[in-house]
């Protein structure tokens, strides 16, 4: 017959990694069809510091997903939707209106902040911090990094207060290019992203105004937060153009969901840049009392 399928039978994933880029195309078994790699330069311009060219990031995701699309014989409308994993708290600020990057991204292993940390854990002691995120201070999140990037690039602050800069971790930075970019492009986060910014609130899953305050980030400059798993918009850029843009996850949080620990006290260990250990603690918070983290 010459009837039209219901839905495409293949779902892309983007994987955007801390030292590399894949797309990987899966069947309706699960099953996986296409895979491409491709590496991105670190910079190291002091100890201590890490970064990457958002640029070079987004050229990669195109490259690899045009390869997976070629190695499986397949176009963006065979793709039901394609969903984005990223290496988590890494942070890029870029111009609304040109969407050029103001500066490289500042890495999540990246330790500039560490005398800023030392400040806040003084003045504020941990506890203020992981009751309203789920996270002690540390050099590890986004929001300070953040700061220090609104701080050290001339003219960025006001930019920022304006309304002109948009910032995210690599999730969101991918979905705005991806979806238009300059030209409508959408400008969101997921939950599991979010909650590693240490801006987001745990309870209210939502921008805390007290730690905006504190960290000095206008709330301009920040994403809408979304759910993980849902329709966000169409992407607009070949070679995904015409694919559903319908999820993203940051990369831990994948892992956990990848290896199907969907009921409370389930846990994975990945191996990869670092070595992470995630457990499902359903519902509710769980705060430790070992320092682990409750997002």
């Amino acid at each position: 017959g010459g009837r039209e399928k219901a839905m495409p039978d293949y779902i892309g994933a983007l994987d955007q990694g801390t030292t590399s880029t894949r797309f990987l195309i899966f069947d309706r078994d699960s099953r996986l069809v296409a895979s491409a790699q491709r590496e991105h330069r670190q910079f190291y311009p002091q100890p201590g510091w890490v970064e990457h060219d958002p640029e070079e990031i987004w050229r990669r995701a195109l490259e690899v997903a045009a390869a997976a699309l070629e190695q499986a014989g397949l176009r963006a409308g065979d793709l039901a939707g394609v969903g984005i994993t990223n290496q988590r708290e890494t942070i890029v600020v870029w111009e609304r209106r040109t969407g050029r990057p103001i500066a490289p991204a500042i890495v999540w292993q990246d330790t500039r902040v560490a005398p800023e940390v030392t400040r806040l854990a003084r003045e504020y002691g941990a506890d203020f911090f992981l009751d309203r995120t789920g996270l002690p201070p540390a050099t590890y999140f986004s929001a300070l990094k953040l700061c220090w990037l609104l701080d050290n690039t001339p003219g960025a602050r006001e930019a920022a207060v304006q309304g002109e800069l948009a910032a995210g971790t690599i999730d969101s930075f991918l979905a705005w290019r991806l979806t238009g970019g300059p030209a409508g492009g959408l400008h969101l986060t997921d939950i599991t992203n979010a909650g590693r910014t240490q801006l987001m609130n745990l309870a209210a899953g939502a921008w805390d105004q007290d730690l905006l305050d504190l960290f000095r980030i206008p709330r301009a400059v920040l994403a809408e937060i979304r759910s993980s798993s849902e329709i966000y918009g169409e992407i607009r850029v070949p070679p995904l153009a015409g694919a559903p843009l319908a999820g993203m996850l940051g990369d831990q949080q994948a892992a956990l969901a990848g290896q199907t620990c969907f009921h409370p006290g389930q846990a994975k260990n990945t191996y990869g840049t670092g070595c992470f250990l995630l457990l499902n603690t359903g519902e509710q918070p769980a705060r430790s009392r070992h320092g682990l983290l409750s997002t």
